[in-house]
C-alpha cells in the first residue's frame, strides 16, 4: 500500500504503508509535516508537545534507516520487539546531553514504565523506516517501550562505544511493535494527543489502552511469522556494500589457511549468541568431520541450577560467492552428528538449494549461517572495514597459542611416556 504526497494530510496510519515524499529538492519534500500533525522534519527522534502546558509529549516519532553500521536498529518481525539505539552518537557530550534530547526522552520514558504510575503520560511512539527510494518513508507501527519477555533493567541500557579511539556512552532501547489489528494509528488520535490530551485514550487503538492501563503487561505484541522457504543464492549472499567489504576481506585473509577460519567461524558463532560456549578446534587430521566442537548453555539465569549444557559440532567453509556448500560437504557434518548433538555450518558463501532442502526436508538439526548472516553478526559487533583486521588478527592470535599449548602438551606427554 502507498499513499501519495498530496494526500497525506488526510490519511491515516497502516502498518507497513510506504508513504510518498515529495519532489522537491529541499525540506519541503519530507513527508513528516504533511503526515504527522506538527511533527519535526529532521533526526531520529522527532518530538511534539502537548497544548495543555505541562511541557509533557503528545507523541515521539522514531526514524531509522536500520542501516547505520555503529547503530544497528533492527525489528525482529516474528516476536514484535524493536531495538533503537539513543541519539548521543558521537564522542564529547554526556549522555543526555544531546541536541534533540532523544537519550533524556527515553530515560525519562522507561523511568515511568517502570514506576507504574501515570502510564498515560507515556507518549505513543511511532516507527518508521527509511525506503531508500527518495524521502519515502514506510510505517512500522505503533511502539510502546519495553516487552513483558525483557526484564526492567535490559529494556534501557547505557554502554559504552568506541569511536576513532574515543570513548563515550549512548542508550541501547527496546520497545514493541503493538498489534493494532485492522485499526489503523488514526490522526485524528495524534491531533487529540496534541489538543486535546485529557480526552484522547478515547480515540487510541485498543492495544494501546491496554498498555495505558496494565504498563508492561499489558503489551501485545504483533507478531509475524515468517512462511519458511528454502533462500535462495542471492539472499544467502544479500549484504550492504559495507557487509560486502568485510566478507571479502575474510575471505582473502583465510585464502589457503583453512583452520584460520575455523577459528573465525567459532568466534563468529559466539558473537552471534552468547550461551555459545568452550569451543575447541579439532585436529586437522583426526576431526571425524567436524572443525570444531562446542557447547549451548540455557541457563535459568540464577545461581543455584546448574545450565543445561547441549554439545554442538561446527564445521566452517570459506568459500567464494560462486562456490556454494553443497550435499557432500552437508552429508558429512550430518553424519558425524553425534547422539544428542546439533551441528552448526558456517560460510561465507550459501548452500545450495539441494543440501537445503535436505536439511530442511528431513529435519536434520542443523543452524546455517551464511555470508549474509555474517555480515549481519559483525554489523551488530560494531566491526567494520576500518577494524575487520584487528579483529582477525587477534584471532589470528589466539590460534596461534592455542597450537602452541597443544604443541606442548603433545611434548610433555611423549616424554612422560
Amino acid at each position: 500500500m502507498e499513499v501519495q504526497f498530496d494526500d497525506l494530510e488526510k490519511s491515516d496510519l497502516y502498518v507497513d504503508c510506504i508513504y510518498k515524499g515529495g519532489t522537491a529538492p529541499n525540506m519541503s519534500a519530507e513527508p513528516f509535516h504533511k503526515l504527522i500533525p506538527d511533527c519535526e522534519n529532521s533526526g531520529g527522534f522527532r518530538k511534539r508537545l502537548r497544548q495543555d502546558g505541562t511541557g509533557k509529549y503528545a507523541y515521539i516519532v522514531l526514524y531509522t534507516s536500520m542501516e547505520e553500521l555503529e547503530w544497528p536498529d533492527f525489528l525482529e518481525e516474528e516476536t514484535g520487539i524493536f531495538r533503537y539505539y539513543g541519539d548521543n552518537r558521537e564522542p564529547g557530550r554526556e549522555l543526555t546531553d544531546t541536541k534533540k534530547k532523544g537519550n533524556k526522552v527515553l530515560e525519562d520514558t522507561f523511568a515511568q514504565l517502570n514506576s507504574g504510575i501515570c502510564l498515560e503520560d507515556i507518549p505513543p511512539f511511532l516507527v518508521f523506516k527509511k525506503t531508500g527510494n527518495g524521502r519515502d518513508v514506510q510505517f512500522l507501527g505503533l511502539a510502546a517501550p519495553g516487552n513483558p519477555k525483557i526484564s526492567p533493567d535490559k529494556d534501557l541500557v547505557a554502554f559504552w562505544r568506541t569511536v576513532k579511539d574515543k570513548r563515550f556512552q549512548n542508550y541501547e532501547a527496546y520497545f514493541t511493535i503493538l498489534d493494532t489489528g485492522k485499526q489503523p494509528v488514526s490522526r485524528k488520535w495524534i491531533e487529540a494527543l496534541i489538543y486535546d490530551h485529557d480526552n484522547s485514550l478515547s480515540l487510541a487503538p485498543d492495544v494501546w489502552k491496554k498498555f495505558v492501563k496494565s504498563g508492561r503487561n499489558g503489551i501485545e505484541p504483533l507478531r509475524a511469522p515468517k512462511s519458511y522457504s528454502i533462500p535462495t543464492k542471492y539472499d544467502q549472499l544479500q549484504s550492504d556494500e559495507e557487509g560486502m567489504l568485510c566478507l571479502k576481506t575474510i575471505r582473502e585473509h583465510y585464502d589457503g589457511f583453512k583452520q584460520g577460519f575455523e577459528a573465525c567461524a567459532t568466534d563468529l558463532v559466539c558473537k552471534m549468541d552468547t550461551n555459545f560456549q568452550d569451543f575447541a578446534l579439532t585436529r586437522p587430521w583426526r576431526d571425524g568431520g567436524r572443525d570444531a566442537i562446542g557447547k549451548y548453555a540455557i541457563s535459568t539465569g540464577g545461581k543455584c541450577n546448574q545450565a543445561l549444557k547441549l554439545d554442538c559440532a561446527l564445521e566452517a567453509k570459506c568459500y567464494g560467492v560462486n562456490n556454494g556448500v553443497g550435499v557432500r560437504e552437508m552429508s558429512r557434518l550430518i553424519s558425524r552428528i553425534r547422539y544428542r548433538q546439533f551441528g552448526i555450518l558456517v560460510t561465507t558463501s550459501y548452500v545450495d538449494a539441494q543440501a537445503y532442502s535436505e536439511v530442511v526436508e528431513d529435519q536434520h538439526p542443523i543452524l546455517i549461517v551464511t555470508a549474509s548472516d555474517i555480515a549481519a553478526i559483525l554489523r551488530n559487533n560494531s566491526i567494520s572495514s576500518y577494524n575487520i583486521g584487528d579483529w582477525l588478527d587477534t584471532i589470528d592470535t589466539d590460534l596461534t597459542k592455542q597450537r602452541l599449548r597443544e604443541y606442548a602438551s603433545r611434548i610433555m606427554a611423549i616424554k612422560g611416556q
